[in-house]
C-alpha cells in the first residue's frame, strides 16, 4: 500500500504532513505559473490552458521564489490549484 501511494502522480502526504507539489506553466500567458496536487492538472483553471509541467517541489524540500508551502497547500487543498506570476526582468 505504501509503495502505490508513493509512486502515484498525486500530491502524496508523507509522515510530516507536507505534500508533493507539482509546478506549472501557462502557454496562453508565459508569466503564469500553478502549483497543483496532481501530475496532469486536472483542476488547474481552463482559460489558461493548455499547461505544462515545469517542475515538482518534494515534501521534503521548500517551494521556489520565496513561496509560502502552507499557503500553496492549503489553496490546492481547497481549490485544487495556486496561481503565481513570475516577475518581469529588469
Amino acid at each position: 500500500m505504501l509503495a502505490e501511494a508513493a509512486n502515484n502522480n498525486d500530491a502524496t502526504v508523507d509522515r510530516g504532513g507536507a505534500m508533493r507539489i507539482f509546478i506549472f506553466k501557462s502557454d496562453t500567458n508565459v508569466e503564469l505559473r500553478a502549483f497543483g496536487g496532481d501530475l496532469a492538472g486536472t483542476q488547474l483553471p481552463s482559460q489558461f490552458k493548455p499547461w505544462h509541467v515545469v517542475g515538482a517541489v518534494a515534501p521534503d524540500q521548500a517551494p521556489p521564489y520565496n513561496l509560502s508551502r502552507d499557503v500553496i497547500e492549503t489553496a490546492i487543498n481547497g481549490k485544487g490549484f495556486q496561481l503565481f506570476r513570475l516577475g518581469k526582468k529588469a
